[in-house]
Order: C-alpha cells, then structure tokens, then sequence
C-alpha cells in the first residue's frame, strides 16, 4: 500500500500537546475536509468481532436479509438492500447494501419520533453486542475528535460535543460485493455526508477517493488501524465551510481484485434533532460573507437531504 496522501496525525498527542493536535486536525480539514487519525486505541479483538459479525450477516441468503429492511423507514434502522441507496444528482443506485445501527432510547423519549427503535438479526448470536460497544467507542472517539475541532475554532471545548450529546447518530455496515459481472454503477457515486462528522473504519481495501479544490481525485490510503474522519454538511454548514464538506466517492476496484468484497463501518455522528444549525459568528468576515443566512433544524436538514439520496 502506498503512503498516506493526508498525514496521519496520531490521538496520543491529544494526550501530550491537546493544542498541537487540535491545530494538526483543523488544518487537515480545513485543506481537506478529511483526516486520518492513527493510534486510536480502539481494542482490535473487538473491532474484529464487529466486523465478523457484519460480514456473516451479509453472508446470510437475500430473502433473510430482507427480512430486516424496513418499509418506509427511510433506511435509518436495520437493512438497507443493494442499489438502493443513490449519490445526490447521480442516475445509477451505488454497488452496496448496509445496516444500520442508532442510538438505543429509553420508552418515552423526547426524541422517540425522530430515533425509531432498533432491529437486531437473529440469526447472528452477539450482532448487538458487538456492534452496540462499536457505537458507543466511535462516538467517545467523535466527542473527542469535536472537542479538537471547537479548540480549533476557537470556542468552548464542548460546545460541538453538546450538540450532539443524544444526537440522531447511526453506525452504518456496507457490504460493496465483488465488481465482477454485476452490470454499471460504481459502489459509491460521489456524494458528500449528511452529518456534522463521520468517522470511517475498514478504509484500508483500495477506493476511497476525495475531490481536491484543483479538481483532481485524491485516493485515500489510511495506514493499517486508522480512522478517517470527515467534515459533514452540517458541520460545514455552521462554520461557514470554514471546514468544508468535501465531495468523495468508493471508485470500483482493479480488475485484479473485481472479485473481492470491500467492506467498510461508517459512524455519522450526528446533531440531536432540535439543535438549530446557524453560522458561527466567528466564521463570518468581510472576506467571507455568511453563505447559510436562515437557520435551520437539524431533523429538517436531514429529512430533506433523505429524499434527496433516495432513501426516503
């Protein structure tokens, strides 16, 4: 595997020099919009686990999988079938099916409505297990990774990580099948994400491409163990894309390696539902006008952005 094209910035120096890592990360995404971050600490017994688990529920035969997609549910909880899911703007479906996985509410929440309950596949014994301590690790790692970016801009270290305390998050599974014989369409079209920041593991499997300013495609090659994380169209949003949300894609492999499955984990961490996306003052200058002057919340956001990818 090639080198990294964005320099991996290590989370032990979020221990020794919080300061130099919240600079290292801010300007690699206010270059990018994406950065790697290495040594995360994350228990990789336990992240095998997930991901086995994922990969022998995508196993399972297509009318079991089936069971598990929920009509009308605008694909938030449990399955999500095969070129179904479409890049905004894009004619074709993406090359891959997931799951997903939010947060777990008590009876009577205040954000029942906007958070349906979770469904779990029976047929895989310690899918919820696994994949519930996943969610709950990568939105620690999120909080953190929040707490960098507000230092970074300038503001209370929590004010980002409030906002999406009991936020709509969800952990995605993807599942994108060998290449071979299935006909056009690409496993990711070029999109950008919904959420204020999205945090991605199993990046190693070659095809993740962002698009740089100057219109070239920059391939993604994080070192073994690393997460990618990316800014998000709400996040971009509130700062003004001082912090942009960069358009990428999952580009089709080799023809050497047609015949393997990529799989990758997703978590977008997002605002809770009520939170009211409005530009920071802070990031609003002669130089740089407010380019979202209405406000607006972050369930209505996400419902418009739903129909727009075809999921609702």
């Amino acid at each position: 595997m090639s080198e990294s094209a964005i320099e991996p910035i290590s989370l032990r120096l979020f221990d020794n020099d919080p300061a130099a890592f919240a600079d290292g990360l801010g300007a690699s995404f206010a270059q990018h919009g994406f950065a790697v971050v290495a040594d995360h600490g994350l228990d990789p017994a336990r992240l095998a686990a997930a991901l086995d688990d994922a990969k022998a529920f995508f196993a399972l035969s297509d009318p079991i999988k089936r069971r598990y997609h929920i009509v009308g549910g605008a694909g938030q909880r449990g399955y999500t079938p095969l070129r179904t899911e479409t890049a905004k703007g894009a004619a074709q479906a993406d090359l891959k099916e997931f799951w997903h996985i939010g947060r777990d509410l008590p009876p009577g929440h205040r954000f029942a409505a906007d958070m349906p309950d979770n469904v779990w596949p029976a047929e895989i014994s310690g899918f919820r297990e696994t994949q519930t301590w996943l969610f709950g690790a990568l939105e620690h790692l999120g909080e953190i990774v929040l707490g960098a970016i507000a230092r970074y801009l300038s503001l209370d270290s929590g004010t980002l990580s409030a906002a999406t305390a009991e936020g709509n998050s969800v952990l995605r599974l993807i599942h994108y099948p060998p290449t071979t014989g299935v006909g056009e369409g690409v496993r990711a079209g070029a999109h950008e994400d919904i959420n204020a920041i999205t945090l991605l593991l199993g990046a190693e499997e070659a095809g993740l491409e962002i698009l740089e300013r100057d219109g070239r495609w920059l391939v993604i090659n994080p070192p073994p163990g690393a997460i990618v994380v990316n800014i998000g169209d709400m996040l971009a949003r509130m700062t003004n894309d001082v912090l942009p949300s960069t358009t990428h894609r999952v580009v089709n492999p080799t023809a050497e390696r047609a015949g393997v499955a990529r799989y990758s984990t997703p978590f977008f961490l997002h605002f809770r539902p009520d939170f009211l996306i409005e530009t920071l003052r802070s990031c609003v200058s002669p130089q740089r006008q407010d380019r979202y002057p209405t406000p607006i919340l972050a369930s209505d956001f996400l419902a418009r952005r739903l129909k727009e990818i075809k999921l609702a």
